[in-house]
């Protein structure tokens, strides 16, 4: 994690939308994990090639507000892979409305489950 610039690729943009927020403009916390849910698992299931579960999220903070306006991008990197699970490091920063400056909103750790056809674990390809 880094103050000044994201760690890992962006997989995910989205505008905060009013729809999202509450009477104060403040973009719900359960908005912005579930973008960072979506792009753990958009990482997830390119790197396993197959359909992936949210098994767990660890270590979630949140630093800074998101408003309504605000660019959402999150970035992810995967940390390990194991035999069925991938990891991720997620941040999320803002790149406020109507302007040049970007924040680290939140960050966490994302823990996917790669799935078979039936629902089952499966094991994640080596690497291409």
């Amino acid at each position: 994690m880094s103050d000044n610039n994201p760690v890992g690729e962006l997989s995910l943009r989205t505008q905060a939308m009013p729809c999202d927020a509450n009477a104060a403009g403040d973009i719900f916390g359960g908005w912005v994990m579930s973008q960072m849910d979506i792009a753990c698992g958009i990482s997830a299931a390119e790197r396993a090639r197959a359909r992936v579960v949210t098994a767990a999220v660890k270590e979630m903070s949140f630093a800074k507000p998101v408003k309504v306006g605000d660019t959402l991008c999150v970035y992810t990197q995967i940390t390990k892979i194991g035999r069925t699970s991938i990891t991720l490091s997620v941040e999320a920063w803002a790149m406020r409305y109507l302007s040049n400056k970007r924040e680290l909103v939140t960050h966490g750790e994302f823990i996917m489950v790669a799935l078979d056809s039936d629902g089952r674990p499966t094991p994640v390809p080596p690497s291409a």
